[in-house]
């Protein structure tokens, strides 16, 4: 039975910075499924099971038997592991796309110590402004050269509140129980990309920046095919 497509976009940007992508896999003869995080953040902390049961509750529209390929792309790699183990149905592999990763064992904090530094004096009653706000123009302009993709990725975009990026999140035994590999974009996830190399994943390399999957849909999809193990 095919593989269907799941493709999680971070929490914090929107499903838009998945759609191109679904689009081409879908014209390619794929199912594709791309669950909403948006509103993960509305309440308080833990955020993980919301994005578990996010995807879960997603997936609850297609047969119970079908196998599904995991995609995250971002901090959305974080949340693999607990989205796997809330999952009964079969998963035959699992890509992260210039994604963090979780811990080998334990928990694994969303952010470092030194971006939260960076964060914490810009929030604002505990929230944050959205992702695209955090860096100066020269950062977000090559992620976004479209002016419409730039729109819709900007406008959907939540506020999260500071605690998201505070939270750990745990990473259940047995969850790699299934082939995973890793879609390089570029830095600063190539140290990323070497570490899943090390783990024994396989790793393939599309250059671009972090949001590249909206510049170049079709090649990723291609790559998300071909490490996916897909028909």
């Amino acid at each position: 039975m095919p593989s269907i497509f799941v493709l999680v976009h971070s929490p914090s940007v929107g499903p838009s910075t998945w759609r191109p992508v679904a689009d081409h896999l879908t014209a390619a003869g794929h199912q594709v499924r791309v669950p909403s995080l948006l509103h993960v953040g509305a309440g308080g902390p833990p955020f993980w099971p919301r994005v578990a049961a996010a995807v879960r509750d997603d997936l609850r529209q297609v047969p119970a038997d079908s196998p599904v390929t995991l995609v995250a792309h971002s901090n959305a790699g974080l949340f693999l592991p607990t989205i796997r183990a809330g999952l009964e149905r079969p998963v035959a592999a699992s890509v992260f796309v210039d994604a963090a990763l979780p811990a080998r064992s334990g928990a694994t904090p969303v952010a470092s110590p030194e971006l939260l530094d960076f964060l914490r004096p810009m929030a604002v009653g505990g929230r944050l402004p959205r992702w695209t706000d955090w860096w100066d123009e020269a950062d977000v302009a090559p992620m976004l050269p479209d002016p419409e993709v730039r729109k819709a990725v900007v406008q959907e975009q939540p506020a999260l509140p500071l605690s998201y990026y505070e939270q750990r999140i745990p990473v259940p035994a047995g969850w790699e129980d299934h082939p995973c590999s890793y879609l390089l974009f570029g830095p600063p996830y190539d140290d990323l990309a070497a570490e899943a190399r090390g783990r024994g994943w396989r790793v393939a390399h599309l250059p671009g920046a972090h949001l590249h999957q909206l510049v170049d849909p079709a090649g990723t999809a291609r790559h998300l095919v071909e490490l996916g193990g897909a028909a």
